[in-house]
């Protein structure tokens, strides 16, 4: 089962290192099988017992999954590797439409606002005791959510979006605690709740954001959060309509007491408005981050929500990094105070690639999903055919099964990038790519 490499150890915590350090060099993969505890347990020389506290400990941390009789595995994205890892080699020569990334054609020149920033430091260091929030930071941010008709709260800043939603999951949920997440959904997030105990409940989404049904269904069955998306939904572009906003807030009325936290990562590329989700009950919180249209290497996000969620996030960030730099929040500030970028122009560009592929695909007979952002999403009948084929061809696509918990295979197509010369190609590689070995299209 697990080839040449032992499992070793005498305590749980000696065998769950082991099993961590065979992850991370590559001797266990993922999505392999675990032995049977009690079968452990006899070749370690221990109580079974210890073994079962090894795996519960793994579990935990998002490194190995459970599935009843079929045990125990290593996650398809186990924490303890690294998180975009191909489950094969890329050749250096392959066009990688994988990774989610903008196109940095798009993005901000950052030299002018940065220099700014330094300048600013040199005059005033910023000294422990400052502020955690930059006050004009802070001001435009709440200027930005008012206009998207967010509801009024106290503004954080944090190192990026899972960095505000880790922060907000872990001050109000516990380990066991069950959360209703996207199906299929980003597959960071997906890894995150595995890593912090939690038990994700999968809702079904539709082009116009998450089924109102599925959200009840996960309610009714005790889930104490919900984690969505605004716009440009990773992996399928779905983006909340105000009709859909609407219905789903007349659930979330029934249960004022579960955790709402909305990703709003979209803004800046997607031309769909907000319709705000974050606020229907006591407990609630949005983030906006920087990354696709600014850059993901500023590290940057804003949160606001109730104050009780904003203040726990804060008082959690000072026993940690403190606070963000203030020279990215400077910047930031200055990016956006300048008009750095036309994101309704950006917006645009990313409207079209996505519509032209989109467009592409159907004239080929292959359905696929893509309301914003920068993806599509194609559903196919083997994920591993679909993207080996397409490896073949010299295209890096993003397996499904990095996003899906029960939903269909599908592959996902960051099309950021795409030029117009390339989309008939492509979409001719695909359409061949997700016909069964019949021959018969993907209905």
């Amino acid at each position: 089962m697990l080839g040449e490499y032992r499992i070793t150890g005498r305590g749980a915590a000696e065998i769950a290192a082991s099993v961590e350090r065979a992850i991370g060099d590559g001797s266990l993969k993922p999505g392999q099988p675990l032995p049977a505890q009690r079968a452990l347990a006899a070749e370690l020389g221990v109580n079974a017992n210890t073994v079962a506290a090894a795996y519960r400990g793994l579990r935990e941390r998002g490194v190995i999954e459970t599935d009843g009789r079929r045990g125990s595995r290593v996650r398809a994205r186990p924490a303890s590797a690294p998180r975009e890892a191909m489950p094969f080699e890329v050749p250096p020569d392959a066009r990688d439409i994988s990774t989610g990334n903008p196109d940095p054609a798009l993005l901000p020149p950052l030299g002018p606002a940065l220099a700014r920033a330094a300048e600013r430091a040199d005059l005033a260091p910023v000294r422990y005791g400052a502020p955690a929030v930059d006050p004009e930071l802070a001001a435009l941010a709440r200027a930005r959510f008012d206009a998207d008709g967010v509801p009024a709260g106290p503004i954080a800043v944090t190192s990026g979006a899972l960095d505000g939603i880790e922060r907000v999951l872990a001050a109000w949920l516990r380990p066991g605690d069950a959360i209703a997440v996207e199906d299929p959904g980003w597959g960071a997030l997906l890894d995150l709740v595995a890593a912090l105990g939690l038990r994700p409940v999968p809702c079904p989404l539709d082009d116009a954001g998450l089924q109102p049904e599925g959200l009840a269904r996960a309610l009714r069955a005790g889930a104490r959060a919900l984690v969505l998306t605004a716009r440009a939904q990773n992996p399928t572009g779905a983006a909340i309509t105000p009709a859909r906003a609407g219905e789903l807030r007349a659930v979330l009325a029934e249960h004022p007491e579960v955790l709402v936290m909305e990703d709003d990562h979209g803004r800046g590329i997607v031309s769909a408005p907000l319709a705000p989700v974050a606020g229907a009950g006591e407990r609630w919180a949005l983030v906006h981050s920087l990354a696709k249209s600014h850059g993901p290497d500023l590290r940057l996000a804003v949160v606001t929500g109730d104050p009780a969620t904003v203040d726990r996030l804060a008082g959690r960030q000072r026993l940690g990094p403190g606070w963000v730099s203030q020279l990215l929040q400077w910047t930031a500030a200055d990016l956006w105070r300048t008009g750095a970028v036309d994101q309704s122009a950006v917006a645009a560009r990313y409207d079209a690639r996505r519509r032209a592929m989109l467009t592409a695909l159907a004239e080929r007979g292959v359905p696929a999903r893509g309301a914003s952002g920068l993806n599509v999403w194609v559903q196919v009948p083997d994920e591993t055919a679909a993207v080996a084929q397409l490896l073949r061809a010299g295209w890096v696509v993003a397996p499904g099964a990095r996003f899906r918990i029960g939903s269909p295979p599908a592959i996902r197509l960051t099309v950021a990038e795409l030029t117009e010369a390339e989309v008939a190609p492509l979409a001719d590689l695909v359409a061949h790519a997700v016909r069964p070995a019949s021959g018969s299209r993907l209905g």
